[in-house]
């Protein structure tokens, strides 16, 4: 994954990704991969259930889903089949940048 930290910053978007997996798992996946963005924990999958990305608390691994929450904390857009590599260029054609 490249880094593209400082366009969307540029942008005035704050990225998080959040994940079933511990605080060390997170911490290693980040920096296996260079991730650059903030990663949340949730283990007990509270958010994942919330949000569609797990059916039960039992489930395994959360779906790929991201949202785009403006500054109010409305969901803006849901995108529910999130491809990485592609991600970040579609939420900022989406926003027109």
């Amino acid at each position: 994954m490249r880094d593209r930290k400082d366009e969307v910053q540029a942008q005035g978007l704050e990225v998080l990704g959040i994940s079933f997996d511990s605080v060390e798992e997170n911490r290693a996946f980040a920096e296996k991969f260079k991730f650059p963005f903030k990663l949340l924990c949730d283990v007990d999958r509270t958010v994942g259930l919330a949000y569609g990305a797990a059916d039960s608390k039992d489930a395994g691994y959360a779906k790929r889903i991201s949202y785009l929450i403006d500054g109010e904390g409305r969901i803006q857009r849901a995108y529910p089949n999130v491809k990485p590599d592609e991600h970040l260029d579609q939420i900022l054609a989406d926003l027109g940048g």
